[in-house]
């Protein structure tokens, strides 16, 4: 078969975790399966953090989207281990829980509203002095006011688990186009494929666009269905702890700072991820001398031993942001064209329940209950004053 004429039942476009998790499930469906991207394995998992922080992510409004973190955070577990044993590769997968702390009087009113509304949503989190949060992380600053321990929010490497669904795709048959996607093939309004660079033609059955925050940039797809996904900038730092002393951080410490969100991740290897700068800015992936000091300063007055561990890397990503901050998942009012994208700061917990959610709508035309919220014809002209996720 010449390079032309390859076919598949599934082209996925974009290899970063979603389209890999995509590609994955649907090629153990029995899907032939393809994958277009220069770099699989890149994208915004290699800036993330990996916090798996269903409840201390909870924000007013986002109910709706609360039920498919939550759903997919119980499901960590049992995928963690299913692609470990696959490929025997270690996550990082972590159950060492967070502390997210208040550092001033209006910090600690804040907390105390978010634990309210982990209540009235049924999350369980705990309420700690600022003496009880020292007691857990001796490291916190003196000035600690008090804080929630969330022994349910969780971690994993995303640079980790982006390396091992590669290695889950390619053990399941996964063809990979090591190339850019230019542009969408229609045919009597039905997707057929896709064009790529190096100028082959590549059809399929469905094709799913699952590009991050570039998913509306491929040309040939009509406006009426283009996703209204922005890229949002984040500056994230990587530093190493100390090992000969104990851990210099147990579980992920979290606070806001003079309005700025600021989370400590350590991981079991030794690294210290610090981040995250939001930054409305098209698409510059610039690291700047203002986010790294802004980042550093603000995890200082949390942990101020912090200034004197190595710091290691410094990069800057884009997160895939929506109007409503969920994902777009499933078919679109094309015929054959199907989403995974817009998940903003939830990419790497929504792992799991995309993957089941796109493999479930690929072989039976339906979204399963916990996805249907976030179909992507909520922003189509006719509904999108009534299917908005609350």
């Amino acid at each position: 078969m010449s390079p032309t004429s390859t076919s598949s039942d599934v082209l996925v476009i974009g290899g970063g975790i979603i389209g890999l998790v995509t590609a994955w499930r649907a090629a153990q469906r029995g899907f032939a399966t393809a994958v277009v991207d220069p770099e699989p394995g890149g994208g915004a998992a290699q800036v993330a953090a990996g916090m798996l922080a269903a409840v201390t992510e909870l924000h007013y409004g986002e109910q709706t989207l609360l039920g498919l973190n939550l759903a997919s955070a119980r499901r960590y577990p049992d995928f963690a281990a299913e692609l470990t044993e696959l490929t025997g590769q270690d996550l990082g997968y972590r159950r060492c829980g967070t502390l997210a702390v208040a550092l001033d009087a209006d910090d600690r009113a804040h907390l105390r509203e978010l634990h309210a509304l982990q209540q009235q949503s049924g999350l369980e989190s705990q309420w700690l002095s600022g003496r009880e949060c020292r007691r857990l992380e001796p490291m916190l600053a003196p000035g600690v006011r008090g804080g929630l321990r969330v022994d349910g929010d969780h971690q994993i490497d995303p640079r980790r688990l982006a390396g091992a669904l590669v290695a889950a795709c390619e053990r399941a048959g996964v063809v990979f186009h090591r190339v850019w996607a230019e542009r969408l093939t229609v045919v009597r309004d039905r997707v057929t494929g896709v064009v790529l660079a190096d100028g082959t033609e590549p059809a399929a059955g469905q094709v799913v666009l699952a590009g991050g925050s570039l998913s509306g940039r491929l040309a040939g797809v009509p406006q009426d269905v283009l996703p209204p996904v922005r890229p949002v900038k984040g500056q994230v730092l990587r530093l190493t702890m100390p090992q000969r002393h104990g851990p210099f951080l147990s579980r992920t410490v979290r606070a806001v700072v003079r309005g700025s969100h600021v989370y400590l991740v350590p991981r079991a290897s030794g690294e210290l991820v610090v981040g995250a700068t939001s930054e409305e800015l098209g698409w510059d992936t610039t690291v700047t001398a203002g986010g790294v000091y802004e980042l550093l300063r603000d995890a200082h007055e949390l942990v101020p031993g912090i200034t004197e561990l190595p710091l290691t890397e410094t990069r800057a990503g884009l997160r895939p942001g929506s109007p409503d901050n969920a994902p777009l998942l499933g078919p679109t009012g094309l015929e054959g064209l199907l989403l995974a994208t817009g998940h903003y700061r939830n990419g790497v917990l929504l792992t799991p329940v995309t993957g089941d959610a796109m493999a479930h709508v690929l072989a039976t035309g339906e979204l399963p209950e916990e996805a249907r919220p976030f179909s992507p014809k909520r922003f189509s002209p006719a509904t999108a004053l009534t299917e908005q996720p609350a």
